[in-house]
Protein backbone atom coordinates (compact mmCIF):
# COMPACT_ATOMS: atom_id res chain seq x y z
CA UNK A 1 0.00 0.00 0.00
CA UNK A 2 1.38 3.57 -0.92
CA UNK A 3 -0.32 5.26 1.62
CA UNK A 4 -0.49 2.78 4.48
CA UNK A 5 -1.48 5.01 7.59
CA UNK A 6 -0.59 8.59 5.80
CA UNK A 7 -2.93 10.98 7.06
CA UNK A 8 -4.59 12.78 4.24
CA UNK A 9 -6.97 15.87 4.80
CA UNK A 10 -9.20 16.78 1.99
CA UNK A 11 -10.95 20.02 2.22
CA UNK A 12 -13.87 19.34 0.72
CA UNK A 13 -15.08 15.66 0.87
CA UNK A 14 -18.81 15.64 -0.64
CA UNK A 15 -18.17 16.63 -4.13
CA UNK A 16 -17.84 14.40 -6.83
CA UNK A 17 -14.09 15.44 -6.72
CA UNK A 18 -13.67 14.30 -2.74
CA UNK A 19 -15.80 10.79 -3.22
CA UNK A 20 -12.99 9.40 -5.95
CA UNK A 21 -10.37 10.58 -4.08
CA UNK A 22 -11.63 8.60 -0.73
CA UNK A 23 -12.23 5.76 -2.62
CA UNK A 24 -8.69 4.85 -4.35
CA UNK A 25 -6.81 6.50 -1.06
CA UNK A 26 -8.64 4.04 0.83
CA UNK A 27 -7.29 1.56 -1.20
CA UNK A 28 -3.89 2.66 -0.45
CA UNK A 29 -4.40 2.42 3.29
CA UNK A 30 -4.49 5.78 3.86
CA UNK A 31 -6.72 7.40 7.09
CA UNK A 32 -8.64 10.41 6.46
CA UNK A 33 -9.80 14.14 7.76
CA UNK A 34 -12.26 15.00 5.73
CA UNK A 35 -14.25 18.51 6.05
CA UNK A 36 -17.75 17.56 4.92
CA UNK A 37 -20.75 20.29 4.75
CA UNK A 38 -23.23 17.78 5.14
CA UNK A 39 -21.37 16.07 8.65
CA UNK A 40 -20.96 13.35 6.43
CA UNK A 41 -24.39 12.56 5.30
CA UNK A 42 -23.26 13.16 1.33
CA UNK A 43 -20.47 10.46 1.88
CA UNK A 44 -21.77 7.41 3.99
CA UNK A 45 -20.95 5.32 1.45
CA UNK A 46 -17.59 5.97 1.27
CA UNK A 47 -16.99 6.50 5.37
CA UNK A 48 -18.32 2.91 5.06
CA UNK A 49 -15.86 1.65 2.76
CA UNK A 50 -13.42 3.42 4.70
CA UNK A 51 -14.49 1.69 8.03
CA UNK A 52 -14.52 -1.78 6.02
CA UNK A 53 -11.22 -1.84 5.47
CA UNK A 54 -9.76 -1.12 9.14
CA UNK A 55 -8.78 2.89 8.12
CA UNK A 56 -10.14 5.50 9.83
CA UNK A 57 -11.93 8.99 8.98
CA UNK A 58 -11.80 12.51 11.29
CA UNK A 59 -15.00 13.81 9.68
CA UNK A 60 -15.64 17.58 10.30
CA UNK A 61 -18.13 20.84 9.25
CA UNK A 62 -15.54 23.71 9.79
CA UNK A 63 -14.73 27.26 8.23
CA UNK A 64 -11.49 26.67 5.92
CA UNK A 65 -11.45 30.57 6.30
CA UNK A 66 -11.10 30.61 9.68
CA UNK A 67 -7.32 29.78 10.64
CA UNK A 68 -8.47 29.72 14.61
CA UNK A 69 -11.05 26.60 13.55
CA UNK A 70 -8.67 24.93 11.26
CA UNK A 71 -6.16 24.93 14.01
CA UNK A 72 -8.00 24.16 16.29
CA UNK A 73 -9.34 21.12 14.44
CA UNK A 74 -6.03 20.11 13.49
CA UNK A 75 -5.34 19.68 17.13
CA UNK A 76 -7.83 17.59 17.87
CA UNK A 77 -7.59 15.39 14.93
CA UNK A 78 -4.10 14.62 15.74
CA UNK A 79 -5.26 13.38 19.05
CA UNK A 80 -7.35 10.84 17.70
CA UNK A 81 -5.05 10.22 14.40
CA UNK A 82 -1.65 11.99 14.26
CA UNK A 83 -0.65 14.78 12.19
CA UNK A 84 -1.68 15.57 8.70
CA UNK A 85 1.15 14.00 5.91
CA UNK A 86 -1.22 14.87 3.01
CA UNK A 87 -2.93 18.07 2.52
CA UNK A 88 -5.68 18.07 -0.88
CA UNK A 89 -7.23 21.48 -1.28
CA UNK A 90 -9.82 20.72 -3.76
CA UNK A 91 -12.52 23.59 -2.80
CA UNK A 92 -13.74 24.28 -6.07
CA UNK A 93 -17.12 26.75 -6.46
CA UNK A 94 -17.92 28.31 -9.80
CA UNK A 95 -20.18 31.50 -9.62
CA UNK A 96 -21.03 33.37 -12.90
CA UNK A 97 -20.00 36.54 -12.89
CA UNK A 98 -19.27 39.30 -15.89
CA UNK A 99 -15.85 41.61 -15.00
CA UNK A 100 -18.63 44.49 -16.05
CA UNK A 101 -21.10 43.67 -13.72
CA UNK A 102 -19.50 41.72 -10.87
CA UNK A 103 -20.63 42.45 -7.24
CA UNK A 104 -17.75 42.70 -5.04
CA UNK A 105 -18.99 40.82 -2.67
CA UNK A 106 -19.47 37.73 -4.72
CA UNK A 107 -15.67 38.40 -6.35
CA UNK A 108 -14.90 38.84 -2.40
CA UNK A 109 -17.02 35.07 -1.58
CA UNK A 110 -14.95 33.60 -4.81
CA UNK A 111 -11.83 34.42 -3.52
CA UNK A 112 -12.62 32.95 -0.19
CA UNK A 113 -13.89 29.49 -1.08
CA UNK A 114 -11.18 29.30 -3.69
CA UNK A 115 -8.40 30.69 -3.01
CA UNK A 116 -8.34 32.16 1.09
CA UNK A 117 -8.95 28.67 1.71
CA UNK A 118 -6.50 27.23 0.30
CA UNK A 119 -3.74 30.22 2.00
CA UNK A 120 -5.61 29.06 5.23
CA UNK A 121 -4.81 25.09 5.42
CA UNK A 122 -1.70 25.35 3.56
CA UNK A 123 -0.38 27.42 7.00
CA UNK A 124 -2.20 25.08 9.49
CA UNK A 125 -1.28 21.93 7.72
CA UNK A 126 2.28 23.39 6.30
CA UNK A 127 3.33 23.65 10.00
CA UNK A 128 2.49 20.37 10.80
CA UNK A 129 4.30 18.77 8.32
CA UNK A 130 7.02 21.23 8.67
CA UNK A 131 7.56 19.94 12.60
CA UNK A 132 7.86 16.38 11.16
CA UNK A 133 10.23 17.82 7.83
CA UNK A 134 7.81 15.80 5.43
CA UNK A 135 4.64 16.41 3.89
CA UNK A 136 2.46 16.74 0.92
CA UNK A 137 0.31 19.33 -0.45
CA UNK A 138 -1.88 18.93 -3.42
CA UNK A 139 -3.84 22.03 -4.79
CA UNK A 140 -6.53 20.95 -7.26
CA UNK A 141 -7.06 23.64 -9.47
CA UNK A 142 -8.34 24.48 -12.78
CA UNK A 143 -6.65 25.18 -16.41
CA UNK A 144 -9.15 28.25 -15.66
CA UNK A 145 -5.72 29.70 -13.54
CA UNK A 146 -4.14 29.93 -17.40
CA UNK A 147 -7.60 30.82 -19.67
CA UNK A 148 -10.50 32.78 -19.07
CA UNK A 149 -13.40 30.74 -18.31
CA UNK A 150 -15.85 33.59 -20.25
CA UNK A 151 -18.35 32.63 -17.70
CA UNK A 152 -16.81 33.57 -14.56
CA UNK A 153 -13.68 35.83 -14.28
CA UNK A 154 -13.79 35.78 -10.28
CA UNK A 155 -13.35 31.85 -10.63
CA UNK A 156 -10.66 32.48 -12.99
CA UNK A 157 -8.61 34.97 -10.80
CA UNK A 158 -9.04 32.44 -7.58
CA UNK A 159 -7.30 29.92 -9.53
CA UNK A 160 -5.12 32.29 -10.31
CA UNK A 161 -4.41 33.16 -6.95
CA UNK A 162 -3.82 29.21 -6.15
CA UNK A 163 -1.22 28.87 -8.80
CA UNK A 164 1.00 31.85 -7.63
CA UNK A 165 0.15 30.48 -3.92
CA UNK A 166 1.75 26.92 -4.69
CA UNK A 167 5.17 27.97 -6.14
CA UNK A 168 5.25 30.26 -2.99
CA UNK A 169 4.62 27.37 -0.61
CA UNK A 170 6.82 25.10 -2.75
CA UNK A 171 10.07 27.34 -2.16
CA UNK A 172 9.57 28.19 1.64
CA UNK A 173 8.14 24.54 2.83
CA UNK A 174 10.33 22.88 0.21
CA UNK A 175 13.02 23.62 2.59
CA UNK A 176 11.40 21.45 5.34
CA UNK A 177 10.80 18.40 3.19
CA UNK A 178 7.27 19.34 1.60
CA UNK A 179 6.44 18.85 -1.97
CA UNK A 180 3.51 21.19 -3.20
CA UNK A 181 1.85 20.88 -6.44
CA UNK A 182 -1.03 22.08 -8.54
CA UNK A 183 -3.30 19.98 -11.09
CA UNK A 184 -4.86 22.36 -13.32
CA UNK A 185 -7.88 19.96 -13.85
CA UNK A 186 -10.03 20.29 -17.20
CA UNK A 187 -12.99 19.82 -18.70
CA UNK A 188 -15.00 16.41 -17.32
CA UNK A 189 -18.88 15.77 -17.73
CA UNK A 190 -21.26 18.62 -16.59
CA UNK A 191 -18.77 21.12 -17.27
CA UNK A 192 -20.62 22.26 -20.03
CA UNK A 193 -23.59 23.59 -17.43
CA UNK A 194 -20.81 24.31 -15.26
CA UNK A 195 -19.39 27.62 -17.24
CA UNK A 196 -22.73 27.98 -19.60
CA UNK A 197 -22.89 31.47 -20.16
CA UNK A 198 -24.55 34.17 -22.88
CA UNK A 199 -21.25 35.67 -23.38
CA UNK A 200 -18.79 32.62 -23.72
CA UNK A 201 -18.62 29.40 -26.36
CA UNK A 202 -15.71 27.92 -25.01
CA UNK A 203 -17.95 25.27 -23.50
CA UNK A 204 -20.10 24.75 -26.41
CA UNK A 205 -19.38 20.96 -27.51
CA UNK A 206 -16.41 21.07 -25.93
CA UNK A 207 -16.08 17.35 -25.85
CA UNK A 208 -15.16 17.90 -28.96
CA UNK A 209 -12.15 19.91 -28.07
CA UNK A 210 -10.08 17.35 -26.36
CA UNK A 211 -8.34 16.22 -29.35
CA UNK A 212 -9.66 12.67 -29.11
CA UNK A 213 -13.06 13.31 -28.11
CA UNK A 214 -12.93 11.45 -25.12
CA UNK A 215 -13.56 13.10 -22.05
CA UNK A 216 -11.79 12.29 -18.64
CA UNK A 217 -13.08 11.34 -14.97
CA UNK A 218 -12.66 11.78 -11.37
CA UNK A 219 -11.02 8.99 -11.28
CA UNK A 220 -8.08 9.99 -14.14
CA UNK A 221 -7.67 12.82 -11.36
CA UNK A 222 -7.70 10.39 -8.34
CA UNK A 223 -5.20 8.19 -10.05
CA UNK A 224 -2.65 11.24 -10.21
CA UNK A 225 -3.29 12.36 -6.82
CA UNK A 226 -2.13 9.13 -5.29
CA UNK A 227 1.14 9.36 -7.60
CA UNK A 228 1.41 13.08 -6.74
CA UNK A 229 0.82 11.67 -2.70
CA UNK A 230 3.42 8.54 -2.81
CA UNK A 231 7.44 8.65 -2.53
CA UNK A 232 7.79 8.03 -6.13
CA UNK A 233 6.87 12.16 -6.98
CA UNK A 234 9.62 12.71 -4.34
CA UNK A 235 11.12 14.84 -7.04
CA UNK A 236 8.54 17.01 -7.83
CA UNK A 237 7.80 20.37 -6.59
CA UNK A 238 6.17 23.25 -7.29
CA UNK A 239 4.72 22.06 -10.50
CA UNK A 240 1.59 22.49 -12.44
CA UNK A 241 0.42 19.51 -13.86
CA UNK A 242 -2.09 19.88 -16.63
CA UNK A 243 -5.03 17.43 -16.75
CA UNK A 244 -7.60 17.86 -20.07
CA UNK A 245 -6.32 15.76 -22.15
CA UNK A 246 -5.39 18.12 -24.81
CA UNK A 247 -8.20 20.96 -24.53
CA UNK A 248 -6.58 23.41 -24.14
CA UNK A 249 -4.77 22.57 -27.77
CA UNK A 250 -7.88 23.17 -29.06
CA UNK A 251 -9.33 26.04 -26.70
CA UNK A 252 -10.75 27.49 -29.60
CA UNK A 253 -12.94 26.15 -32.36
CA UNK A 254 -10.60 24.74 -34.63
CA UNK A 255 -11.06 21.06 -36.44
CA UNK A 256 -13.07 19.54 -33.80
CA UNK A 257 -13.26 16.25 -34.02
CA UNK A 258 -16.85 15.20 -34.41
CA UNK A 259 -18.58 11.91 -34.53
Amino acid sequence: MKLHNQIVFITDADCRTGSSLIRRLTEEGAQFILNSRSGGAAIASELTSIYAAGSQAFVVNIDLCSRAEADEMLKEASLQLGTVDILIHNNNVVMPASIESCEEERFLQSLNVNAKSAFICTQAAGKQMADKQSGKIIYISSIHAEKPTGSSFCYSASKGAVKMLSKEAALVLGRSGINVNTIELGPVEGDNEKFRSSLSTLYNDYEYKVPNAVLGDYDDLAELVLFLSSGESRYINGSDIRLDGGFLLHYMNFKMKRP
